[in-house]
């Protein structure tokens, strides 16, 4: 179980990863005006969620085996947990629809807006953090 737990750790640090560092790119894209800059900072994004995309998957697999393996299912703190676990898949979603809007040269948000859009990964990660070390309900 500790070879689990240890490869669920590397798979939740490689998502975050990817998630503080994708939303970044969509900042950099919503602001270039360069063609050339453009595409470059496109293909990074594009490379980048493709990268992510199967260790979301990874994460949630570990996970589960994790939860079945250690944790009641009447741990109500763990039910907040999966509830933000499934915040940040649908966030991760979230994220390949506006590179398809990126690809497709159809974006409307502000950097602005994806400078705040930057931060609901953090704040998840705060709070999934404290739910697991704390275990408050």
């Amino acid at each position: 179980m500790l070879w689990l737990k240890a490869f669920h750790i590397v798979m939740v640090v490689s998502w975050f990863a990817g998630l503080f560092y994708l939303p970044r790119l969509f900042v950099n894209l919503a602001m270039e005006t360069h063609e050339v800059a453009y595409d470059r900072l496109l293909l990074m994004a594009r490379k980048l969620y493709r990268f992510v995309t199967p260790i979301m998957w990874l994460t949630l697999i570990t996970g589960s085996g994790l939860w079945l393996a250690y944790f009641p299912f009447s741990m109500n703190w763990m039910w907040t947990k999966l509830t933000l676990v499934a915040g940040l898949v649908g966030y991760h979603h979230v994220c390949g629809k506006r590179l398809r809007q990126f690809e497709a040269r159809q974006n409307t948000k502000s950097h602005v807006w994806y400078r705040w859009f930057n931060e609901i990964p953090v704040i998840v990660l705060l709070l999934i953090v404290l739910l697991v070390v704390l275990k408050p309900f």
